[in-house]
């Protein structure tokens, strides 16, 4: 463990806090930012949710906060831990390790928004503490990157190693982009489309470093983006499903969600959504399917969304409502199985 790393230094920095309160013979309170949805606005010079000036505290004398209050310090707890002996845990497996101490979750949303109130409360993503959710993305292309996790500190490794892909978890989080050929990461919703990509050595025509977003990504996908992004100066390009769902998928990568507004150095503003757009539906004579009633509510959410009020969001979402039909970034295949490489990423990449 590194005394000095941020993430240590700061819950070391509320563990003195809570046990010199108890010297003093005083009840620890912690003061934590508000995530309720008043407190959550959109800063038009970021372009995402920031969280605002209001804060909550928790207050172990008030019997309403004890729980909470106990279930954050053995969350902070168990986060130190995982510095000292250099371990990682998921999401879940923090929630199963609370009942070796006998804290009680009533499920692991509760331990997940507990996690959340650590973020909020250090100014930290839980990623920092070695937290993590379940991985369910990939990444593959021309790029050498440096692991700095421990045990594997200088060692590098080529992200064309594996055909299959490599899995975005911890260590290829934090490694260090080193060097790449790659001109363009071209991010892509669905593992079949990953493969198809790979297989037909897009990556090789398109120079491009491709990565598997497995619906909405998780943020240590996202941040890995950013940093080839930031590293390597590389521009982001954004494949997603023609649907509503797919449209935010984009939009959440280049402008944050309202639920990660207390982390900082997450989006990417300058990535681009190339598709599938309503309007390559009509241009390509894609085969499509009727839009539900739950993809015209989320139209309809996205439309009054401020993150989607320039004019060409704007325009996508009403070329949705006009044509009620939506397709999945698959549906390329009709025309055979290289047409989506051949001829739609070729006319959307250049």
């Amino acid at each position: 463990m590194n005394d000095s790393d941020p993430a240590t230094k700061s819950l070391t920095s509320l563990g003195k806090a809570i046990v010199e309160a108890l010297q003093e013979s005083r009840c620890p309170t912690l003061e934590i930012p508000d995530r309720r949805t008043s407190n959550i606005v959109f800063d038009e010079n970021s372009n995402q949710y920031v969280l605002g000036l209001s804060r909550s505290v928790r207050d172990s004398s008030n019997v309403k906060h004890v729980k909470r209050f106990a279930q954050l310090t053995w969350a902070a707890s168990f986060a130190k831990e995982l510095l000292r002996t250099s371990r990682t845990s998921s999401l879940r497996d923090l929630y199963y390790s609370s009942e070796a101490f006998g804290v009680d979750f009533s499920d692991q949303s509760e331990s997940d928004r507990i996690v959340t109130d650590l973020e909020c409360l250090t100014g930290l993503p839980r990623e920092s503490f070695g937290i993590y959710p379940e991985e369910h993305s990939s990444i593959y292309g021309e790029v050498l990157m440096r692991y700095t996790v421990s045990g594997y500190e200088g060692k590098e490794i080529d992200l064309t190693v594996s055909p299959d892909g490599l899995p975005i978890g911890p260590a290829l989080m934090t490694a260090e982009p080193i060097k790449s050929d790659a001109e363009l990461v071209l991010a892509v919703e669905s593992g079949g489309m990953f493969s198809r990509l790979i297989e037909t050595k897009a990556w090789k025509r398109f120079n491009a470093v491709l990565v598997q977003l497995g619906g909405q990504p998780p943020r240590s996908t996202r941040r890995l983006m950013r940093n080839l992004n930031v590293s390597l100066g590389l521009p982001v390009y954004i494949f997603t499903d023609g649907d509503p769902w797919g449209m935010h998928i984009a939009k959440v990568i280049t402008s944050g969600s309202a639920n990660s507004a207390h982390i900082k150095n997450l989006t990417i503003p300058g990535a681009k959504w190339i598709g599938v757009t309503p309007d390559d539906i009509v241009h390509y004579s894609l085969p499509t399917e009727p839009m539900s009633d739950a993809d015209l509510k989320r139209l309809s959410e996205l439309a009054q969304d401020v993150r989607y009020m320039e004019s060409e969001w704007q325009h996508h979402i009403n070329q949705f409502k006009k044509i009620l039909i939506k397709a999945e970034q698959q549906a390329f295949s009709r025309f055979g199985m290289d047409y989506v490489v051949d001829t739609y990423l070729s006319e959307k990449i250049g």
